[in-house]
């Protein structure tokens, strides 16, 4: 996972959120579980994300989805229904999408142990699985995302550059990871260990539930435990994080402490151009919500998808899944304007506003 990420040009054109009959159907949706879609007739997909916090689910996935579907086959649905962070929610989405008729369903589960038993019953239905992002339990047809060891040792090796000589097996570290139901938290923590341990002294270490209230306040209890001037630096497994952890640590009195991050969040780009964090990992979602759309589209109309998912993952329920593992990039300030805005994530503008615009000059974002 080292080798360069292929890059992706991710267009910026808006995509109608209405549709003709004879197109794609309409696309849409929110927190309340409800359909986006008519799901009538043989060519209907499902997409099921699994909360509206985390900014890339609607903002990207979504419409990159929902777009790729289109250009891919002319007359399918797409339903969309977002869990709003509530595992018992989406496994009724499920049910709900299964009942309305769709025949392919892109879970990214909230809690895949949760919807297992959906999922299941899903299946026994006829409808195929595809788990997004995160890998679901139950008989799933595919998989696509990043590989989740590697983002984390990328998040592990990023903290050792940012601390450079300070990188001692006595230099304290804190630790704030995911929720132990997304099995994605447990390998990124893996791949974070796999690159921390021995290095530096991982003196506390909490999951943060991938809330940012949540990690503010377990950072608050790891500056009393440890001392305000014994912390090196702070691994948060992702930016909402990073965001709390940030704010906790700023008013704490404690700055430049180098702090990771994790799904090049645009206020995590501000702030690592500004110092209050150090680095974030990029995983492009346009090539990772296509990916899906393909495979959807391929089982819907009961093509061959060993092309597309060429390698092989075990999901917690044991399931062997053929899998698409993408490229993830560590950001840093010296190449946010090879990565985040040459893909189009971004526009200089996006960035550098009035706020930023002294620390995007002396990154050369102009």
């Amino acid at each position: 996972m080292n080798a360069t990420m292929r890059r992706f040009v991710i267009g910026t054109a808006a995509f109608s959120m209405t549709l003709s009959a004879a197109a794609c159907g309409k696309a849409g949706g929110d927190d309340s579980g409800s359909d986006s879609a008519s799901s009538s007739g043989g060519n209907s997909i499902g997409l099921l994300l699994p909360d509206s916090v985390t900014t890339r689910y609607e903002k990207f996935d979504k419409p990159f989805f929902e777009a790729k579907v289109k250009e891919l086959c002319g007359d399918c649905t797409v339903s969309y229904s977002n869990a709003g962070a509530d595992a018992a929610k989406q496994a009724q989405q499920i049910s709900t999408m299964v009942t309305k008729g769709v025949k392919v369903l892109v879970v990214d589960p909230q809690d895949s142990a949760a919807t297992k038993s959906s999922i299941q019953a899903a299946v026994d239905k006829g409808v195929k699985v595809i788990a997004y992002d995160r890998l679901a339990q139950g008989p799933v047809s595919a998989y696509v995302s990043f590989d989740p060891i590697k983002v984390g040792e990328l998040q592990g090796q990023a903290l050792l550059d940012a601390l450079g000589s300070k990188a001692t097996p006595k230099s304290k570290v804190v630790m704030i990871n995911g929720d132990d139901a997304d099995p994605n938290a447990g390998l990124f923590k893996k791949g974070a260990h796999q690159a921390l341990d021995g290095k530096v002294d991982i003196a506390y270490e909490q999951s943060g539930l991938w809330k940012d209230s949540v990690a503010a306040q377990k950072m608050s209890a790891a500056i009393t435990q440890l001392g305000k001037n014994n912390i090196a630096g702070v691994y948060a497994a992702n930016d909402g994080m990073a965001g709390g952890i940030a704010t906790t640590l700023k008013g704490a009195g404690i700055s430049s402490t180098p702090l990771t991050g994790q799904d090049a969040e645009l206020a995590a780009i501000q702030r690592i151009l500004v110092g209050t964090q150090s680095a974030t990992i990029y995983k492009a979602f346009k090539p990772e919500a296509e990916a899906a759309a393909q495979l959807a589209v391929n089982l819907l109309q009961g093509k061959d998808i060993s092309s597309l998912a060429t390698q092989t993952e075990t999901s917690g329920s044991g399931d062997k899944v053929p899998s698409r593992l993408l490229t993830p990039v560590s950001v840093t300030a010296d190449n946010i304007n090879d990565t985040v805005v040459k893909d189009g994530l971004y526009t200089v503008a996006d960035i550098c506003t009035a706020e930023y615009a002294a620390a995007c000059k002396k990154a050369g974002l102009q």
